[in-house]
């Protein structure tokens, strides 16, 4: 991933009970605050800091909720192959509707609902697939 991100403490005085501004610079882009970016490009920016932070501090489990539901195709294939280089360490669930991020995981799990009111719970190993 391409670009710089940092970090700032708003109110330097009352450092505990202040906010933080997280100001970016994609690539070949001013620096300027995430708000201004778009949605996928804040998006990407959340998800590159993630993987910053999981390469700094490991985790052993990670919870992800559609992280990659607004970038296009290509950046969900550039962010399916991080998680696949980071879950050597990681262990993820992720949560997602994108073709992309389903086609390079494990295993699949799947909610169903084929009759009102009752869920079905499927499942498919991809390692088979591969």
């Amino acid at each position: 991933m391409d670009g710089n991100a940092k970090i700032e403490i708003e109110d330097k005085k009352d450092p505990l009970n202040s906010g933080i501004a997280i100001k970016v610079e994609p690539p070949g882009k001013k620096l300027q605050n995430m708000m201004l970016l778009s949605g996928g490009e804040r998006a990407f920016t959340a998800i590159a800091i993630l993987f910053a932070i999981l390469k700094l501090n490991p985790s052993p489990f990670c919870v992800l909720d559609e992280i990659e539901a607004a970038l296009d195709d290509v950046n969900v294939a550039r962010v399916a192959r991080y998680l696949q280089n980071y879950s050597e360490d990681t262990q993820f669930l992720i949560i997602t509707h994108r073709k992309g991020t389903m086609e390079t995981s494990k295993i699949l799990y799947g909610v169903t609902m084929e009759e009102n009111g009752v869920s079905k719970l499927v499942s498919l190993d991809m390692r088979d697939k591969k």
